[in-house]
């Protein structure tokens, strides 16, 4: 192919328009820099829907040592202690600079930050924007800096479909226009695709969303780690629509608390009760649900009336279903919410892979362990933009022509993956539906169809899942209820995974384990 963009060339190459992405295109300005959307900018970006806020410590009665202790609490033993400090402590002033950009963050009558409670956080510490609508209004406030930074090109209806690659190092994009195919010449590529929830039949991630970002990267040769924990959140809306709007965390914080549909708080006598970590709460509906009840989240005495005002998109999706969460419970489920693993990446953002980093949901900082502290995924992204950015732009953009470019893959559509992966990796876990799982998607992810991305991506995770003979966070077999007392990420290549897969498909006892 001859489609390069010329002028373009050289300029570093950052493949999505959602928060993490934007931010770090924002702080490599001045430098030049080409910002890939395959939608408008905040389409089908998780960050848009973000309803909890920003996790940091910047309240009178708080410290950074206290946010560090509750996230390590959280992770169940994978936190890298070290990174989840560097970037905990760089919070409060990730929460500055996007007041700076002009983010309108809740206030109290003296200017404060009004700050809102959630699970697992031992403080009041969260910071929202205009009540349940904070990363609607975080990505207002940085889609309207990129549009106007003369150093972003932003090519939005540009989709990457591989990354090109030789000898370990990034040479450029190929990507797509509509029709028309593009390379983009760089050595220098930042994947901020956010995460994997469309993979799955329920989710409150945009259906766009589906681990892009992860084939680019596997396919790359990157090293990926922790991809068996994902995170359900224990509270989407149980209604038809997809995805599952999102009943967010805040308002547990504000007492709200779970019941049946005989009005039995079967959470009371949890440690933690409703406020217990995430994966504790949506194993406890899970089951709950499973044993022939409804779940509901009764918010009518707290916040009760004051619903409707701290609330107003929550509110009004309620109202549009007949519902009003001042006077009636509010039917709920989990639902896949966020992805633990990713792109495994040292302290600036730097993959296996030379001049490929990864920020946002699509990295592994090792921040969030086995299972993430509620909020404290939109933080990670604007804290480690920076110094993505940094090192992006202390890189030497020695250029050359990209060599032999093979054939441009097709559109990935996730439709065949999605039954497969909400069966094998749902809330509970066991041995016979994964290995199930790792057959049928196998020869999917060998493939060269449409499905062949998603599929690498689902037989990736299942994979990590099957390897890991305990429950931890995130992932919970029925049938290794155990945690083992020593935490080890997981670790591994495609072409690893891939062996795995055939290894395991050969074996007597897997034959027998999906028979």
């Amino acid at each position: 192919m001859s489609n390069n963009i010329s002028d373009l060339t050289g300029c570093p190459v950052i493949i999505g328009g959602g928060a993490a992405g934007l931010m770090t295109a924002l702080q490599l300005a001045p430098e030049p820099v080409v910002l890939l959307s395959k939608s408008p900018l905040g389409a089908e970006a998780s960050s848009m829907w973000a309803q909890g806020g920003l996790a940091a410590a910047v309240g009178d009665d708080d410290d950074p040592a206290l946010h560090l202790q509750d996230t390590i609490a959280a992770g169940a033993g994978l936190c890298d202690g070290t990174a989840a400090r560097r970037i905990i402590a760089a919070a409060p002033a990730a929460v500055a600079h996007l007041a700076e950009l002009g983010v309108a963050f809740d206030r109290d009558a003296d200017g404060r930050w009004r700050l809102g409670l959630e699970a697992a956080h031992s403080r009041n510490r969260i910071v929202h924007a205009t009540g349940d609508g904070t990363g609607r209004e975080i990505m207002r406030a940085l889609i309207a800096a990129v549009r106007r930074c003369p150093s972003v090109t932003l090519l939005e209806g540009v989709e990457a479909r591989r990354l090109i690659v030789e000898d370990n190092a990034v040479q450029g994009v190929l990507a797509v226009r509509g029709d028309e195919p593009l390379i983009l010449a760089t050595t220098r590529v930042v994947i901020a695709t956010g995460g994997i929830g469309g993979l799955f039949l329920d989710s409150t991630n945009p259906s766009g969303c589906f681990g892009q970002g992860l084939a680019l990267a596997a396919r790359a040769g990157a090293v990926l780690s922790d991809l068996e924990f994902v995170q359900f959140h224990p509270t989407a809306f149980d209604g038809p629509s997809r995805p599952l709007p999102l009943l967010t965390e805040a308002i547990r914080g504000d007492g709200a608390v779970l019941i049946d549909e005989q009005g039995t708080r079967f959470m009371a006598d949890e440690p933690g009760a409703e406020l217990a970590p995430r994966d504790v709460v949506a194993r406890a509906v899970w089951r709950h649900r499973a044993q022939g009840h409804r779940v509901f989240l009764d918010a009518r005495a707290n916040p009760g009336k004051a619903f409707a005002a701290r609330y107003p998109v929550i509110s009004a999706f309620c109202r549009m279903a007949g519902i009003d969460p001042a006077i009636d419970p509010i039917p709920v489920r989990p639902a896949v919410h966020y992805h633990m693993g990713g792109i495994a990446v040292d302290g600036m953002g730097r993959s296996t892979v030379d001049g490929l980093w990864a920020c946002g949901e699509a990295s592994r900082t090792g921040l969030h362990g086995a299972n993430r502290l509620a909020s404290n995924s939109l933080m990670e992204a604007i804290v480690c933009a920076q110094w993505v950015a940094e090192s992006v732009a202390g890189t030497s953009r020695g250029v050359r022509r990209p060599g032999e470019i093979g054939a441009m893959p097709p559109a990935s559509e996730p439709s065949a993956v999605r039954p497969i992966l909400s069966q094998a990796l749902g809330v509970l876990r066991e041995r016979g539906t994964m290995a199930a799982a790792i057959q049928s998607l196998l020869p999917l992810a060998e493939g060269a169809g449409a499905s062949a991305d998603p599929a690498l991506v689902g037989l990736m995770m299942a994979v990590a899942a099957h390897a890991r003979e305990e429950s931890r966070g995130g992932h919970f077999r029925s049938d290794r209820p155990e945690t083992l007392a020593v935490a080890q990420p997981s670790r591994f290549t495609m072409s690893e995974a891939i062996a795995a897969a055939h290894g395991l498909t050969e074996t007597e006892s897997f034959r027998s384990a999906v028979s």
